[in-house]
């Protein structure tokens, strides 16, 4: 392996990090109503654990409200028992065509529980770059240590490793920032 190598791998681990992190930050509810947030439910349907957005039709027809339309009417009733199972705090209201789900407006109280979400959201996503960097440096060390680079390439290598790291810790930051300011209203 080489140096670029492990700086291709790397930085493309990085991004991986970022885009599953602001997945999960799709996925908590701030007080307007999306798609993504059903992203996450799993319904019991046909003998099998399916993801919702495969059963159904997911819309969201006003800021408040996110409308599911099962291609089958059948699964009407497993989907809403999944929904009430999941933990998205919202009473599903089915009409025998579509569940709506009203999304309520936040307290303050719950603003801050969210926000202690994203922040956890958040640091998970800086641990696995933080992960990813000790991966690296050790890659180039091991470099060094079978002679296949200079001390110096190492350095360079080194700090070039650290800026990727600064540059999508911020990117995480700058979707917390972001999230945070949408849950505040």
């Amino acid at each position: 392996m080489t140096v670029k190598e492990v700086m291709h791998d790397t930085e493309s681990k990085m991004k991986k990090t970022v885009e599953a992190t602001q997945r999960d930050f799709s996925t908590v509810r701030t007080g307007r109503a999306s798609a993504a947030l059903v992203d996450n439910v799993k319904v019991d349907c046909y003998g099998t654990i399916m993801p919702l957005k495969q059963l159904a039709a997911i819309t969201t027809p006003d800021a408040r409200t996110v409308m599911i339309q099962p291609w089958d009417k059948n699964a009407l009733a497993d989907i809403e028992k999944s929904i009430m199972k999941s933990d998205l705090g919202i009473p599903p209201a089915n009409d025998g065509k579509v569940i709506r789900l009203t999304v309520p407006p936040l307290t303050q109280e719950r603003r801050s529980e969210l926000d202690k979400v994203l922040k956890k959201i958040a640091e998970g996503g800086h641990i696995s770059i933080r992960t990813s960097r000790h991966t690296a440096i050790e890659a180039t060390k091991k470099l060094k240590k079978d002679k296949t680079i200079t001390e110096d390439e190492e350095f360079k290598a080194t700090e070039d490793i650290q800026k990727l790291t600064d540059k999508f810790i911020k990117e995480i930051d700058t979707v917390l920032a972001s999230k945070e300011k949408d849950i505040q209203g």
